[in-house]
């Protein structure tokens, strides 16, 4: 009889317990733990998506910005050599030079020459060249071409030496073209422009342009054609050698690289303008000292010209009273444009974007022609302004009621009305551009009120202009004519001059007291002798007993040594 190993019996049994115990838990868990797995790899993967697509567009705008050891700038049309050199290689060699193209992913061989060509294979264009021959001693295997448009992109200067070992050098080559127009030499007047594009874009930080003094010249990056600078109304001044200078990003020797332009202007040509568009005039009137917009042309320009017609005055009187160049040139105005202004938002004069603010007096009305300049083409827009003005005159019969308007040629009709047009008012024009209204005086409640000047144009527009006629001020009246009663001031002048009267009366008499008490004063002080033959003292017993007089009598006697008389008692 065998003998079972229980040992193993039992472990399998506490095995199968195990995993009887895992089949009845619950799985809650598990599946929470599972779906938080799941969750985070989409998260993950959707970033790692994010990013991948960013990077893709990065490079799709930058392509290969990190592909090349070197970068060049350089003009259409001019001879250029990408420089490749290595003096450290021994033994004969074959040189490789290969482009790949804006936009394309693969590299086509343009050159190839070695030791045992005599000459080197030109496979793309006689435009192509090594720039030296002799490549096998001097080591030198630039390689020499005239650059068009087309020749942008990437160059691979590929050595390989006789032992099979690759050297390369990767250049960004980006080329710039150039425009200047109109041709040289350009005319007085003209709008010199100047335009500077390179390909590939992605290569290029910024493009600047500069005078001939050293001036930095406003230029904007225009889509599909690169970046212009604009010299409006070109003077002598003009003339002269312009910097176009480009800068790139990226790796490179050089980071900025620097183009001269030469444009010579002609001093005995003016130019012509014979390309004129006129938009559709306007024919307008407005109140004076009211700010009236004067557009024009809608279009973007170079620069602006404002001329100016005075009022019912004849063509050749035009003059002009504004210019703006847009680009950052001078302005010009006179005496007249100080009641100009360029005119704000929708419009842009830095921009291109004309118009002006007029605060006409009446003498200002007449026709203004803006004309605005976009390299060589010229649009120009005439508006006829009638400025309207009512002025008053007093005399001693009547109040006239002036109605001035200016540019009369296309005034139609102009008339008078009362606040109740349906009374009739007395009319007389005195002179051209003006009608008056005659009203009598003094000015009553019936005639007082609103008087307007309205005036037709031609074109069926009108203007108009009000007068406020009040009735005269009277003390008795308030501003609105209402009569107000007021107390009478004659009671009050009266008690006061009385006042006055009583209290002169009174200083009087005090005045008139003080100065009898003054002199019986002085009497008393004074001694009375009777005769010669009397004393001058007296006996006291015979005054006592006299009857009392208008004197007043006083016996003194000597008393000591000191006093020498004492009034008697």
């Amino acid at each position: 009889m065998s003998v079972r190993d229980t040992s193993n019996i039992a472990e399998r049994g506490k095995n199968s317990r195990c995993i009887l115990r895992r089949s009845q838990c619950p799985r809650a868990g598990t599946v929470r733990m599972r779906f938080l797995l799941i969750t985070r790899l989409v998260m993950d993967f959707a970033f790692l998506a994010i990013i991948l697509v960013f990077t893709s567009e990065v490079y799709s705008s930058h392509a290969g910005i990190t592909d090349w050891e070197d970068a060049v700038v350089v003009r259409e049309g001019l001879p250029t050599i990408l420089v490749c050199t290595d003096t450290s290689l021994s033994g004969a060699v074959a040189i490789y030079w290969r482009v790949k193209s804006v936009g394309v992913d693969e590299w086509k061989v343009v050159l190839s020459a070695s030791k045992k060509e005599k000459f080197s294979v030109v496979v793309s264009g006689a435009s192509m060249k090594l720039n030296d021959h002799n490549f096998q001693e001097s080591r030198d295997f630039s390689l020499f071409l005239i650059p068009r448009t087309e020749n942008s992109g990437l160059y691979s200067c590929l050595i390989r030496q006789r032992d099979g070992k690759l050297k390369e050098k990767i250049i960004l080559v980006a080329v710039l073209t150039v425009t200047v127009a109109p041709a040289a030499p350009i005319p007085l007047l003209w709008t010199l422009r100047l335009t500077a594009r390179v390909d590939p874009s992605y290569a290029v930080t910024k493009i600047t342009w500069a005078s001939p003094a050293g001036i930095s010249l406003k230029s904007e990056k225009i889509k599909n054609t690169g970046t212009v600078a604009k010299v409006p109304q070109v003077q002598k001044s003009n003339s002269g050698v312009y910097v176009c200078t480009v800068r790139l990003w990226g790796n490179s020797s050089n980071t900025a690289f620097a183009f001269r332009v030469d444009v010579i202007v002609d001093v005995n040509k003016v130019a012509p303008f014979t390309n004129v568009t006129h938009v559709t005039g306007i024919s307008t009137a407005i109140q004076a000292q009211t700010p009236f917009l004067l557009t024009c042309p809608d279009v973007r320009g170079d620069y602006v010209r404002l001329h100016w017609q005075p009022p019912d005055s004849k063509h050749s009187d035009m003059r002009l009273v504004f210019v703006n160049d847009s680009w950052g040139g001078s302005i010009y105005f006179t005496n007249h444009s100080k009641k100009l202004q360029l005119a704000g938002p929708p419009y842009d004069a830095e921009s291109g974007s004309f118009a002006f603010l007029l605060t006409p007096e009446l003498k200002d009305g007449g026709v203004y022609i803006c004309d605005v300049h976009c390299d060589d083409v010229v649009y120009g827009l005439r508006t006829k302004l009638s400025v309207l003005k009512v002025e008053t005159r007093d005399s001693s019969s009547k109040l006239e009621l002036m109605c001035l308007y200016t540019e009369r040629t296309q005034v139609k009709r102009a008339n008078w009305y009362y606040q109740n047009k349906s009374r009739q008012l007395s009319l007389i024009g005195n002179r051209p551009g003006s009608i008056s209204a005659i009203l009598p005086v003094p000015i009553t409640s019936d005639t007082a009120g609103n008087y307007t000047c309205t005036i037709q144009l031609k074109s069926g527009k009108t203007a108009l202009a009000t007068q406020v006629v009040q009735l005269p001020h009277e003390p008795w009246r308030d501003d609105k004519g209402v009569i107000v009663t007021t107390p009478s001031l004659l009671p009050s002048l009266s008690a006061l001059l009385l006042l006055v009267l009583l209290v002169a009366a009174a200083v009087f008499v005090l005045l008139w007291r003080q100065k009898r008490i003054s002199d019986s004063g002085i009497e008393q002080s004074l001694s009375v002798y009777s005769s010669e033959a009397e004393n001058v003292y007296e006996n006291p017993d015979d005054i006592r007993q006299a009857p009392p007089q208008d004197s007043v009598y006083m016996d003194l006697k000597p008393r000591g040594e000191d006093d020498v008389y004492k009034e008697l008692e």
